[in-house]
């Protein structure tokens, strides 16, 4: 089966071509950075395999997932390429197109966004563009699916698919540096196009140099490009070797561009910049994004999620309850098994799938937000913020990414070039809420906080954010120190989303949840449950005297000075190690609640709102879920800086809730 790549710049609209030519479903959104790794799906017409790499603006790798397109054409040589690039910004993106061509291998130039480009007055000469490049060209609108079954077409045979032999003269020095480097690689088997490799050294392309120290002796190609940039220098051109190539490059794609592009039509302001001097204003800009947020979490907890949890909680407690009961008492089930299943699993699930439907909204209008271009926008906004606290604004991307799960958005970490701000965003993911804490705000906020739930919820968001932002300032002056952070972003146009998109971005984000409670909800439900109905003295004991009660209070008077000291509190905490869900599951079957207004009638009673506030706090920032964990150890590669993010957070939230309880106390709260 072929196998072809799909390469071109960030935010072109790859991942949403890759969607609509294959079998499989990947997350887009409207800023560069969303694929951070390759990803392969099956063509529709069963021609092969698409494989997504990374966007990249160069083969000359600036961050770890840019490295991922480079790594994969040296080592792996597609059968073709599928480079896709922004109409509306053609002059840019065709410099990776130049690369690619001399890649040698059969390619289709996908020109995406045509729709954009026409709308602001920029037409394109097809025929000129595929003349002057040797390729096919292809119109595309990638996120309507228009000229996908056009390219499926012509992939079904990619072998039918011309060579490229496109040759760009590079001067006599240069030229002679490719061809004595061709020689040298000669004896190398399995290498993709000999000149291609050449200039990627030339280049100084750290991949490929790598690549090619695991095969041979590379002292006599360094000696050759060392030789070429001399004789550069001898000229007296004031370039490096690298930019000579560049430079040759640019001229030649700006003399295309003068004769496939027609910009006479090209409107001065488009929407995008009207709408950027509101929504970017140094002024109005951050408070324009705060209330967004604020209108984000009134439609998730008052407007809108609210009645529709309401109603989940009416069939949990209700039919579904009541029908399970009735089904079991008819085929004479014991009571270990009715409690089971009616106490521990649909009372621990059903008192998390309450809040599915706020969890959706609020994945709902963030995709909206990230599809429309906005985030990128923020993103922007949060530099200079985050720029003296020691990061850049580009880091925002994935903590906006950590509101629906820390995994993915540690992940994504890796489209940040820097090395210290890679690290830096990683451990502080873990401050992110993610959408597991999400139940246990809405719980605690709907009891103590009836009249200003968006804002209880919202203000713990704000708290993650405040706490990852003093962290950076403080590890980045003591743990990376004279490690500069540079920052570079794309600002893609507006664009209002597509009600598939939402609705498909929206299940991609929201169905890790529902897949969590069907599998280590459901079986922490039933540990815990097994373990309020088991104790040293047999089984169905009094709560006070099983197992469960006695593992909390081991814990428990840790927790006195935070103000939830009881061994109910510290039963949730542990097992919320494994999913923070489980701290809601674990509730209800603690306090045996019969639906959500029972579990929240038992809470006031043991909590106040003092308490409460530090409750949430400590849920915020106590230790990463395992499986965040695991992802932190994955991309650190050190047990040393996963271990540091778990004793840094656990001693952050103990130091918090301890601060807020005991200070609201000396204040009067109670």
């Amino acid at each position: 089966m072929s196998s072809i790549a799909l390469v071109g710049n960030p935010n072109t609209g790859k991942t949403s071509l890759f969607n609509t030519l294959t079998t499989s479903y990947e997350y887009v959104g409207n800023w560069s950075g969303v694929t951070v790794e390759k990803k392969i799906g099956n063509l529709k017409n069963g021609a092969g395999k698409l494989i997504d790499l990374p966007g990249i603006y160069s083969l000359h790798p600036l961050s770890r997932d840019e490295g991922v397109a480079a790594q994969y054409l040296i080592e792996e040589s597609p059968e073709a390429l599928i480079n896709i690039v922004d109409a509306s910004q053609l002059e840019r993106n065709l410099l990776l197109t130049l690369q690619l061509l001399e890649y040698g291998k059969p390619t289709v130039l996908g020109l995406n966004m045509i729709d954009v480009a026409n709308a602001r007055g920029i037409h394109i000469n097809q025929t000129i563009l595929q003349s002057r490049l040797g390729v096919t060209v292809l119109p595309l609108i990638a996120r309507t699916g228009k000229g996908s079954v056009q390219m499926l077409s012509i992939l079904e045979e990619s072998s039918a698919i011309p060579a490229v032999k496109f040759k760009l003269n590079y001067g006599e020095v240069v030229e002679r540096a490719i061809s004595s480097i061709e020689k040298e690689l000669r004896s190398i088997k399995d290498l993709p196009n000999h000149r291609w490799v050449a200039l990627q050294l030339l280049e100084q392309n750290p991949v490929i140099l790598q690549f090619l120290k695991s095969r041979i002796d590379v002292t006599g190609l360094l000696n050759i490009c060392e030789s070429c940039q001399s004789e550069l220098q001898i000229k007296k051109l004031a370039l490096t070797l690298p930019q000579w190539i560049r430079s040759n490059r640019m001229e030649y794609i700006r003399n295309i561009c003068v004769e496939v592009l027609d910009t006479t039509a090209q409107k001065p302001h488009n929407l995008t910049e009207r709408l950027d001097s509101v929504l970017t204003h140094r002024f109005w800009g951050l408070p324009l994004f705060i209330f967004f947020m604020y209108a984000l979490f009134k439609t998730t907890f008052d407007w809108v999620g609210g009645p529709l949890s309401d109603i989940v909680d009416g069939l949990i407690s209700g039919p579904i309850s009541d029908g399970t009961n009735s089904l079991l008492q008819t085929i004479g089930a014991s009571g270990f098994t009715h409690a089971l299943i009616v106490d521990g699993i649909i009372g621990g699930v059903g008192g998390v799938l309450v809040f599915v439907p706020q969890i959706f909204i609020l994945f709902l209008i963030i995709s909206f937000l990230e599809d429309s271009g906005y985030m990128a926008r923020v993103c922007l906004l949060m530099d200079s913020t985050m720029e003296r606290m020691g990061l850049n604004g580009k880091a925002f991307i994935p903590f906006i990414i950590g509101f629906g799960c820390n995994v993915p958005a540690i992940m994504a970490a890796r489209s940040i070039e820097q090395p210290k701000d890679r690290m830096l965003t990683t451990l502080l993911m873990p401050l992110m809420s993610c959408s597991a804490r999400l139940p246990v705000y809405a719980l605690f906020a709907v009891v103590f906080f009836p009249e200003q739930q968006a804002f209880a919820v919202l203000s713990m968001y704000v708290m993650g954010i405040v706490f990852a932002l003093i962290l950076c300032k403080v590890f980045s002056k003591y743990l990376f120190k004279n490690e500069s952070s540079v920052f570079i972003i794309e600002l893609p146009p507006y664009r209002m989303p597509q009600i598939k998109t939402l609705s498909r971005s929206t299940w991609e984000k929201g169905k890790g949840f529902l897949r969590k409670a069907g599998t280590i909800i459901l079986a922490g439900s039933a540990i815990i449950w097994f373990m309020s109905y088991a104790g040293p003295g047999g089984f169905d004991v009094e709560m006070d005297h099983s197992y469960l009660a006695k593992f909390g209070g081991m814990i428990a008077p840790l927790l006195e000075p935070l103000g939830f000291g009881t061994w109910q509190a510290g039963s949730t905490l542990v097992p919320g190690f494994l999913a923070k869900e489980v701290v809601v599951s674990t509730m209800n079957i603690i306090y045996h609640a019969p639906d959500t207004a029972g579990l929240e009638n038992q809470i006031s009673q043991v909590f106040t709102p003092l308490s409460a506030i530090s409750f949430m706090a400590f849920i915020l920032l106590y230790i990463p879920c395992l499986a965040t964990v695991g992802v932190i150890k994955k991309e650190t590669a050190s047990w040393k800086w996963t271990f540091f993010s778990i004793g840094y957070s656990l001693a952050l939230a103990y130091i918090v809730s301890f601060v807020i309880f005991q200070g609201g106390r000396l204040l009067g709260w109670s």
